[in-house]
């Protein structure tokens, strides 16, 4: 199997291999917590796809006659394993994954600022199972790296990318704090649901600037708060229910976030309303989301009585 740091002349290589070599280590123990999700991906091992289809709204990895029975089952009990699932859909031979997130509205969004990543080094940070990744494939990248620190998300990625034999396809078990590992690396870099869990976002811009080639391409998506004003929210405890969530701009305000950390041509492309159609329970995710989140009374309103979160989507350039 490639590495992709072979492509990468500008990494802190040393760094990532004894980083990797000490999360090995640690994921080799029989704890729980690692065999939960470290069991069904060495259970899948033997199996690999035939048909794949990157194109369509469910990422396709397989057709359910390419499996027998008792391997069709084995694909369906470690499927379960992974959940909730939080972005998607895929279907795995035959195993139509519905989750919680509608990821192909999303994508399609996207798509009118998307760069052109033909041979491209691109860099997906926060990338959850990777559909995001496996949509970009069939823009034909050199190769994308996902940052995703959870153990869930790592080894359901690690699962489908063995399954789908996608060996542009990388991830490494690391969060948006360990971008400064890669210098002037990355042609794209895509940034979607991250920012507002981050208590310094624009020391975060500027460190994702850095590992950026000249004229290199952000992508940026973001909750965000309605209003003209360049300001941001920064919630007494929760905001929808989530913890962890520090400011949430405008989309002005993260474009001016943008300008003052050093990007060029920041361009607010896309701005849309969430809705319960988009974001929701399903088999796959059986928690609480988007209809949760909100006042039952003001659709207007979070439950705490802030404004409803938007989502918009900006690009810039590392000039």
């Amino acid at each position: 199997m490639r590495d992709y740091l072979d492509l990468l002349k500008n990494a802190n290589k040393d760094a990532i291999r004894a980083r990797r070599t000490d999360t090995a280590t640690r994921l080799a123990q029989p704890k729980k917590g690692f065999l939960r999700f470290r069991e069904p991906y060495e259970a899948l091992q033997h199996l690999r796809a035939r048909f794949t289809d990157f194109s369509k709204d469910a990422v396709t990895i397989g057709r359910a006659e390419e499996l027998a029975d008792a391997d069709r089952s084995l694909v369906h009990e470690s499927m379960r394993a992974f959940m909730p699932w939080r972005k998607g859909p895929f279907d795995v031979f035959g195993v139509e994954i519905d989750a919680e997130w509608q990821s192909w509205r999303k994508w399609n969004r996207l798509l009118p600022a998307l760069p052109d990543l033909t041979g491209k080094t691109v860099a997906d940070i926060g990338c959850n199972n990777g559909y995001y990744m496996f949509r970009m494939l069939e823009h034909k990248p050199r190769c994308v790296v996902g940052l995703e620190p959870f153990l869930q998300h790592y080894y359901c990625f690690k699962t489908l990318r063995h399954l789908a034999g996608a060996e542009e396809l990388f991830i490494e078990l690391m969060g948006v704090e360990d971008i400064p590992l890669f210098p002037s690396c990355f042609d794209v870099v895509f940034l979607m649901g991250i920012i507002y869990h981050r208590i310094s976002p624009v020391e975060m811009l500027r460190e994702i600037r850095a590992t950026m080639q000249p004229g290199g391409v952000l992508i940026i998506e973001s909750q965000a708060i309605p209003g003209e004003a360049p300001v941001a929210l920064f919630p007494e405890e929760r905001y929808a229910k989530v913890p962890g969530t520090y400011f949430v701009p405008t989309a002005n305000c993260l474009r001016n976030w943008l300008i003052r950390t050093g990007f060029a041509e920041v361009e607010i492309f896309c701005s849309h309303s969430m809705n319960s159609k988009e974001q929701r329970k399903t088999a796959w995710m059986t928690f609480e989301s988007y209809e949760d989140f909100i006042d039952p009374d003001n659709p207007a309103l979070t439950v705490e009585g802030y404004p409803a979160p938007l989502r918009v989507f900006l690009r810039a350039v590392n000039p």
